[in-house]
C-alpha cells in the first residue's frame, strides 16, 4: 500500500525534502555513481510526487519524481528524477508512481504533452505508458539514455 502525497516545493516538510534529496543521493549518486549537482535548481518550481509505506513499523520513502512545468526546462511539462527506493524495487511501485504521476500531472497541467529523459534499458517500460521515443540514444552522465514525448 502507497500513500501518495503530490505536493509544491513549499508544501513539503523539512523531513519529507530530506527523506527524499536523501534517496536520490542514495539512487543517481551513490548507486548509478553519477557525480553530478542533482541540486539543480528545479525543484524549487516543480510538483514533488511521494510514495510513501509502511514497513516494520516504519514510515518510509518507496517512490519519487518530480514534475515540471511546461517551459520550466522544456516546451512539454516534464517528469524527473523517477526512482524507486532499493528496497521497495520488485514491489510493483515504479508502475503505481507513472500511473500516478501521469495522473496528476495531467490534472496539474491539461492539454500539455510529457517529456521525459528516460534511462534506455527502461524505455519500453515507459513505452507501456504511452510515451514514444523521440530520439537516439546519448550519454548522460555515463547512462545512455532516450528522449520519450507521451502526446
Amino acid at each position: 500500500m502507497i500513500n501518495w502525497q503530490w505536493r509544491a516545493f513549499a508544501q513539503l516538510d523539512g523531513a519529507a525534502l530530506y527523506q527524499a534529496l536523501e534517496l536520490r543521493q542514495q539512487v543517481f549518486i551513490l548507486e548509478q555513481r553519477c557525480l553530478y549537482a542533482d541540486i539543480d535548481g528545479y525543484d524549487l518550481e516543480a510538483w514533488h510526487l511521494l510514495g510513501w509505506r509502511t514497513s516494520n513499523g516504519r514510515r518510509e520513502l518507496a517512490a519519487y519524481l518530480r514534475c515540471l512545468a511546461p517551459g520550466a526546462k522544456f516546451p512539454e511539462m516534464s517528469l524527473g528524477r523517477v526512482l524507486t527506493a532499493p528496497q521497495a524495487r520488485g514491489l510493483g511501485f515504479g508502475k503505481l508512481l507513472l500511473a500516478e504521476a501521469i495522473a496528476q500531472a495531467t490534472r496539474q497541467y491539461p492539454g500539455h504533452a510529457i517529456r521525459i529523459g528516460a534511462q534506455h534499458h527502461l524505455e519500453r517500460f515507459y513505452q507501456g505508458f504511452g510515451f514514444q521515443t523521440i530520439s537516439a540514444p546519448y550519454d548522460d552522465e555515463g547512462i545512455p539514455h532516450v528522449d520519450m514525448l507521451r502526446p
